[in-house]
């Protein structure tokens, strides 16, 4: 019977591949998973969430009598949404905590800080959202869409009649790699398309940015005349403010 839950059945079906190769396993009756996601800082509004779905799953999947008759227990680190740190966590979870399988990151950027220690250490993470491609390894299961599986499908819907035939094109981001190399794929597809160079504004703001009232205006202006759409790759908890705008986007 298929799984109600795909998080759970992820979880279950790779730990029940790992379970047959043995070693990794934390003691007979246990084997150990990391969970390493920021649980504070900028990025812990996107990134809780992750740690609670994959903490639910495993306590059903232990609810359910594990997996190959072993229980999974959860080691799970604070990345506190800086880089450097989620590398030192990563190389702790597979060198002291010895675990089966990682489950985490979020940003690209944290992805790319902890691939040499998955490649130097023989592990493997289970990346759980989109990315900007342009990467490949084996220690690493990129579970979710690239730019041409997402944003480029997006791009075309606005361009078409159905979705109101755009224009122009304002790509605001976080500034780091997922936003910038994203729009940089993005970009090319429209302007290969017909729109010009300038009809397309990139703007980028820094990890918790606040005050997006400036480049609101910015976008106002840019859309006058109408036509006109945001793509956004802002990423964390700068989507709040910049919602929250006190100067609405629509006219």
């Amino acid at each position: 019977m298929q799984s109600k839950n795909p998080l759970r059945a992820l979880v279950a079906s790779s730990l029940a591949i790992l379970g047959l190769v043995g070693p990794l396993a934390a003691a007979d009756d246990t084997v150990k998973v990391g969970i390493l996601h920021s649980l504070t800082g900028t990025m812990a509004i996107s990134e809780l969430s992750c740690k609670d779905a994959s903490m639910l799953a495993i306590d059903e999947i232990n609810a359910a009598g594990g997996v190959l008759g072993k229980r999974i227990v959860a080691v799970a680190p604070d990345g506190a949404s800086d880089w450097p740190l989620f590398a030192e966590k990563a190389k702790q979870l597979l060198t002291q905590d010895k675990v089966a399988v990682v489950f985490g990151c979020w940003t690209s950027s944290s992805r790319k800080a902890v691939l040499p220690v998955f490649e130097e250490n023989n592990g493997l993470l289970f990346y759980p959202v989109q990315y900007e491609g342009e990467e490949q390894s084996l220690n690493v299961f990129y579970t979710a869409a690239s730019p041409n599986q997402q944003l480029v499908p997006a791009a075309e819907y606005l361009m078409s009649d159905e979705g109101g035939g755009c224009k122009k094109f304002f790509l605001l981001g976080t500034d780091y790699v997922f936003p910038r190399t994203a729009n940089k794929v993005l970009k090319a597809f429209l302007m290969a398309k017909g729109i010009p160079e300038s009809s397309i504004i990139e703007d980028y703001t820094p990890f918790g940015h606040k005050d997006y009232q400036t480049i609101v205006g910015r976008i106002k202006s840019f859309a006058a005349g109408g036509k006109a759409c945001v793509l956004s790759t802002i990423n964390g908890d700068s989507n709040v403010p910049f919602v929250n705008e006190p100067e609405p986007l629509r006219s």
